[in-house]
Formats: structure tokens, C-alpha cells, sequence
């Protein structure tokens, strides 16, 4: 069933005109798509670097004694690592996915705000370039772990208020971001598209979008108070003044827990547009995945302390943080269950969007099961700070983020570029990032439960052998991704390959299926008018 009956003005006679053209096109872009293009791009371009600092640190794990970084450049690495990939290669690629389809998905013109789009995106270079510099800087890198806890952080040089101030711009590029998503999904649908019709990806990304603005300040507050800590003589975090470095971690992770889920969101959107194109069914209970996906967001304020059941909580306080924590559980699987019924007798395809979304259901489910087992809090006393946390949190970052926007990729590419990427290409690099990402990462949980210590750069015999099957692991997946840019998106980008049909997926529907591909510059002039009979606009 057509969701579209009038196509809206696509004005093909004037698509090579009216706009500006070279460097000038990207760095006065308004334009949604170009916007989102610059935003994948830099995230890819983050992507690689916090890749290669990845492997720094799996050549140093290699095998035991120090190899070829110092203890305090290993530090360096792993803090560096992690801030790079949350808010530099992670955030902005689902921000950029949001700004190429949320329009065309609910027939909007454009995004609401176009000069707010332009900058914040262009907020988000300067920051790069002073965290990436930071290492430059004398002392070294921020060397805290991505967390940034107190008191290391009130004794880091001053790389440290540097990586403050791009922590700072990179969180006002998320708010304005985020505002920007809010207005365009609520004032500009197309007439007739009510909100239980939108496409799951929009209403992941209503409900993110309203996460950062609350957590993103929240943040800024704690980095602030450190700023203020190491140069203004306060003593929020510092033990010698009468602070406390545990309220730290109370404000950071009352931010953190809910980013968690920021950087998940977004693919659970991605994934419930996939799984009902390739299984040619509708998507299972699509109001209980909204509900689902408003509950998770609601509980992800009540669970923060789960970070912390080492610190010496009233034991009140463990059992609550442990049940509020399990419960966060349900309404996961609510759409793990949701995603196999819709899978379930339906006339299954694997084309490359529909096995990286069925990778991500698997391994992102393993990874919901360590969490799981993380909330209990006696058994996270014993694993808090080892490799088996790592293993966790890798498996619902890596192979669920980063497979869900490899998957976004591979579904939407026809519709960005015009051309269809191979489908060998696609299932070579779906096949050899699984199997190297879980060479990688499950060995990880095996030294946690040994008790192997994370962020140590060197360790005892006894772990020697699982490390050596991980670093292995991360150079093959490392190696993948080189294999991704080279072999399938440039070529794509190239315009080498098929040319795309407007709706290059059988089963695929929703509007940004109705014009052609590769998108028009400017799509839905006249706002598309809708079916009335359609119940549900997204499959």
C-alpha cells in the first residue's frame, strides 16, 4: 500500500542551481542532507582516529611487560579512546543519520532551524582539533579515564581544561542538535502523518533528543565544578577543601547513564525500520516499541548508581540501584521480542541491511545479558573496574551502535549516492567485523571473571593468552573497517556501482522511499499528502 499519493514538488529543472557550489556548498550549508553528510563524514573521520588509539592499546595488551607505550601514555590512550568514540564518532554519525532522513521520513522540507543546523555542526571541528591536539599539549593528554573521575582529574595538566572546553562545545552542538530534532518531528510532519504513524526511527530520536537536553547540562555542571577545582579554589570534588570525589560520580553518571542510552536509541529506531523491510512484514506492536523506547529513557534517570556499587552505598541504596537496574530489562526486551515476532514467518531476505540488524540483535541481546548480570550488585563488586565491564560495554557500543549505523548505511546508501553498493561487499564486511569484533571482545569477559584490572598497561602471565587472541581480534576488525572506506564507501560515494530505483528494498516503506535516487537537493517543497487509509505510515 502507497503511504503517498501526491509526490510534492520535487523540482528536478531547478536541482543544479540556486545553491552554491564547491567549498562553499559545505561550509555555508543549510541544506539538511549536506549537513548530514558533513556530520557522518567527521564521525568517520573520529571513528579512525579513536580506531587507532583502539589498536595502540591492543599492541601495548599484546603480550605481558611493557612494549611500546609508557604506563602514562597507556592511560592516555584508553581516556582519550573513550571520549573520542562517545561523543566524537558515536553521537555525531546518529545525528547525521537524523539529519538526512528524519525530513524525508516525515515529509518535511528541511530541518526547522538551518543556520542553528549549519553551526552545530561546525562547533564540533574546534573541538575535535583541541581534544586531538591535547596530546601536544605539556604532560601530555587528559589521562583520567573517559569518565574524567576526581581527584585525577583536579591533578591532570592543562591538557585537562582543554579537553573541558571541547566537552563543553560538543555538548552545546548536541543541545542545539537535539532542539532542532524536537521542533522539525513536532511542527513539520506531513499533513495527516499523526505521531503513532511516524517511523520508529523518528520517534527514537524524539525521545533522544529530549535525553540530551536534559542530561547534556547536567554534564557541563560537573566539568565545570572540576574547572573550577583546579583553578578557582573551590573544593566541590577535592577531599583536601571538604569535597567529595564520590559526588563526582554521583552528577557524572546521572548524566552518563542516560548518554548510554542516547547512543542506543537511535539504532533501536534503525533497527525496527530494517527488520519489517526484509521480513516484507509490519513491524510487531509498534505502540508497545513507543512505550518501550519512553520507558527505557524515563528509567535510564533512576539507575545511575549501578556504577557505583563499589563505593561503599547503604546497602538501601544497592538493592534499589540493583531492582530499578533489572528493571530497565523489560521494556529492552519488549523489543528484542518484538523484533523476532516480526521476523517470524515472514518472507525473509538477508540482504547486507538485513544481516547487520540481525548481528546487532544478537550480539547487542549478549551484551544486555552481561549488563544484566552487572546489576547484581554483589557479583559487580567483584567484576567493577575489570576486563568483564569492558567486554560489556563493547558489545552494546560497538556491535550495537556502531553495527546499527553500518546497518542505516547499507539500507539508505542507494537513496544518498544513487548507486547500489555490491552485495558481496556488504556481507564481506558484515562477516568479518562479527566474527573479528567477537574474537575481540569475548575473550574480555573470561579476564574479568580472572580478575584482570582494565586501564593497567601491563599484567601477569596467567592473562597472557586471552590478550593475545583480543589484540589479535582488534587489528582484524580494525583492518575491516579500513577494507568498509576503501572498497565500499568510496566507490559508493563515486556514484560507481548500479544506479539505485527509487525504492531499492522490497519490503521498505515510508516516504523517503517516494523520491528519486539519489535524493533531489531539495525534496518535499509542497508537504506530501498522505493516504487515509493508511494506518501506519513505516512497515
Amino acid at each position: 500500500m502507497s503511504a503517498v499519493l501526491d509526490h510534492g514538488g520535487h523540482d528536478h529543472a531547478h536541482d543544479d542551481h540556486g545553491h552554491p557550489h564547491g567549498w562553499q556548498r559545505w561550509v555555508y550549508a543549510t541544506n539538511h542532507k549536506d549537513i548530514g553528510t558533513l556530520y557522518l563524514l567527521f564521525a568517520l573521520t573520529m571513528l579512525m582516529i579513536g580506531g587507532v588509539l583502539a589498536l595502540g592499546i591492543r599492541a601495548e595488551l599484546f603480550k605481558p611487560g611493557l612494549q611500546i607505550l609508557n604506563p602514562e601514555l597507556f592511560n592516555q590512550f584508553t581516556t582519550m579512546h573513550g571520549i573520542i568514540m562517545v561523543f566524537g564518532a558515536i553521537m555525531p554519525a546518529f545525528v547525521g543519520l537524523a539529519n538526512w532522513m528524519l525530513p524525508l521520513q516525515i515529509g518535511a522540507s528541511d530541518m526547522a532551524f538551518a543556520r542553528m543546523n549549519n553551526f552545530s555542526f561546525w562547533l564540533m571541528i574546534p573541538a575535535a582539533l583541541i581534544l586531538v591536539s591535547s596530546f601536544f599539549m605539556p604532560g601530555g593528554a587528559p589521562a583520567a579515564g573517559w569518565t574524567l573521575y576526581a581527584p585525577l582529574t583536579l591533578q591532570m595538566g592543562p591538557s585537562m581544561d582543554a579537553g573541558i572546553f571541547a566537552m563543553h562545545l560538543l555538548g552545546a552542538s548536541s543541545v542545539m542538535g537535539s532542539i532542532n530534532i524536537i521542533v522539525t518531528i513536532l511542527n513539520m510532519r506531513a499533513p495527516g502523518m499523526t505521531l503513532m504513524k511516524m517511523p520508529m526511527f523518528a520517534w527514537t530520536w524524539l525521545i533522544t533528543a529530549y535525553l540530551l537536553i536534559a542530561v547534556m547540562p547536567v554534564l557541563a555542571g560537573a566539568i565545570t565544578m572540576t574547572l573550577t577545582d583546579r583553578h578557582f579554589g573551590t573544593s566541590f570534588f577535592n577531599p583536601a577543601g571538604g569535597g567529595d570525589p564520590v559526588m563526582y560520580q554521583h552528577i557524572f553518571w546521572f548524566f552518563g547513564h542516560p548518554e548510554v542510552y542516547i547512543m542506543i536509541l537511535p539504532a533501536f529506531g534503525i533497527i525496527s525500520q530494517i527488520v519489517p523491510a526484509f521480513a516484507r512484514k509490519q513491524l510487531f506492536g509498534y505502540a508497545s516499541m513507543v512505550y518501550a523506547t519512553a520507558s527505557i529513557a524515563i528509567l535510564s534517570f533512576i539507575v545511575w548508581a549501578h556504577h557505583m556499587f563499589a563505593t561503599g552505598m547503604p546497602v538501601t541504596g544497592q538493592l534499589f540501584f540493583m531492582y530499578a537496574t533489572m528493571l530497565i530489562s523489560v521494556p529492552t526486551g519488549v523489543k528484542v521480542f518484538n523484533w523476532v515476532a516480526t521476523m517470524w514467518r515472514g518472507s525473509m531476505s538477508f540482504e547486507s541491511p538485513m544481516l547487520w540488524a540481525v548481528g546487532f540483535i544478537f550480539v547487542f541481546t549478549m551484551g544486555g545479558f552481561t549488563g544484566l548480570i552487572l546489576s547484581v550488585a554483589p557479583i559487580d563488586i567483584q567484576l567493577q573496574d575489570t576486563y568483564y565491564v569492558v567486554a560489556h560495554f563493547h558489545y552494546v557500543l560497538v556491535a550495537g551502535s556502531l553495527f546499527a549505523l553500518f546497518a542505516a548505511f547499507y539500507y539508505w546508501a542507494p537513496k544518498w549516492t544513487g548507486v547500489m553498493v555490491p552485495e558481496w561487499k556488504g556481507k564481506l564486511h558484515f562477516w568479518w567485523s562479527l566474527i573479528a569484533f567477537n574474537v575481540t571482545f569475548f575473550p574480555m569477559h573470561f579476564l574479568g571473571l580472572a580478575g584482570m584490572p582494565r586501564r593497567y598497561a601491563d599484567y601477569p602471565m596467567q592473562f597472557a593468552d586471552f590478550n593475545a587472541i583480543a589484540s589479535v581480534g582488534g587489528f582484524l576488525f580494525g583492518f575491516a573497517q579500513v577494507y568498509f572506506i576503501f572498497v565500499v564507501l568510496i566507490p559508493a560515494m563515486r556514484g560507481k556501482g548500479l544506479p539505485a530505483p527509487a525504492k531499492p528494498w522490497d519490503g521498505a516503506e515510508g516516504l523517503e522511499w517516494e523520491v528519486p535516487s539519489p535524493a533531489p537537493f531539495h525534496t518535499f517543497e509542497t508537504p506530501p499528502k498522505l493516504n487515509e487509509s493508511a494506518t501506519r505510515i513505516v512497515a
